[in-house]
């Protein structure tokens, strides 16, 4: 993709949220600095959390087999989840690019500001598509078929804020999809741990998902954007924290299912100590600086909930 089709390329300003120092914005041509921004991949953490429900979902169904993690799978998925993470925010920002130009946290985002065409992106979008099917059709039938499904959420999403007040809610369907791509691609059917592990992914993701959306409070207000944050308001505490515990309850209920382990358990425990300390640190009032941390933290949350699971199927081989 060229220059050409895709504006004025020759800088790329740092956004609010990018890791400002990311390799990819000092060591990228400068033609392609704006497809970078608009797959988000100087912003890791989307992929990340798009990625961890497939991973704990692929683990627990690892561990119910007896049988080690497969690492085949997880490095597939790995693929999979940064690249359609990065159709779905081109997309995201292909369909919100005049609300973005309003907003100052992403006034500068490469389609708002002009430095990529609608084309482009939309071009851009395709390409990143096919390497995710191409992802996907290295799975079994049923993975394949519940895959497809997966878009269809993805088209609702952005135009979910201007209708509702819980867009957090489809995002958190499209986001924990993967717990049940997880379960399917190691055991070749849909079962109760993999809907028990979607449900405390989803409840995750629109808590997460609150906390992000406290940086836009006031431009959300002012161009009429919806949002789980401006609803809750001065109880997004509360809120946050009943979506959170039904979180945990869901992923205490997964393992059960699944048929339990100690070591399992504890990657719950520690996943809802960290939970719990977002919800001490999340207010109505807080910086957004602050609420960009805890939600980046998320990170750290689901890698805590994945490394209890895989040690429960590492345990079980000895």
């Amino acid at each position: 993709m060229s220059a050409a089709q895709g504006g004025d390329s020759s800088e790329a300003p740092a956004l609010p949220d990018a890791i400002a120092d990311h390799p990819l914005l000092r060591c990228a041509p400068p033609a392609l600095l704006p497809f970078i921004q608009l797959a988000r991949l100087d912003r890791p953490i989307g992929w990340w959390l798009l990625l961890l429900p497939c991973w704990e979902s692929s683990a627990l169904a690892s561990a119910a087999l007896h049988e080690a993690p497969n690492l085949f799978h997880l490095t597939l998925f790995f693929i999979g989840a940064v690249v359609m993470r990065g159709a779905g925010s081109t997309y995201n920002d292909y369909v919100d690019r005049e609300i973005d130009a309003k907003v100052e946290r992403t006034r500068l985002r490469p389609l708002a500001s002009g430095r990529v065409t609608p084309r482009a992106a939309l071009a851009f979008i395709v390409a990143q598509c096919l390497i995710g099917l191409a992802v996907l059709l290295s799975f079994n039938a049923l993975t394949i078929a519940l895959g497809l499904i997966s878009p269809l959420i993805v088209l609702i999403y952005p135009f979910a804020k201007r209708f509702t007040s819980w867009p957090q809610a489809i995002l958190g369907c499209a986001f924990a999809y993967g717990a049940l791509l997880g379960w399917t691609a190691q055991t070749g059917a849909l079962g109760a741990p993999a809907l028990f592990l979607y449900a405390a992914a989803i409840f995750w993701t629109v808590g997460f998902d609150t906390i992000y959306a406290l940086q836009d409070l006031r431009d959300d207000a002012i161009v009429g954007v919806r949002s789980t944050a401006r609803l809750f308001g001065k109880r997004v505490q509360i809120a946050v924290g009943a979506l959170y515990a039904t979180s945990i309850a869901s992923a205490v209920t997964a393992v059960f299912a699944a048929g339990g382990g100690w070591f399992a358990y504890l990657g719950v425990a520690a996943y809802a100590a960290h939970l719990a300390w977002q919800i001490a640190e999340t207010r109505e009032n807080v910086a957004p600086s602050t609420a960009l941390r805890l939600f980046r933290s998320n990170r750290d949350a689901g890698l805590l909930l994945f490394a209890g699971f895989a040690a429960q199927s590492l345990a079980f081989l000895f």
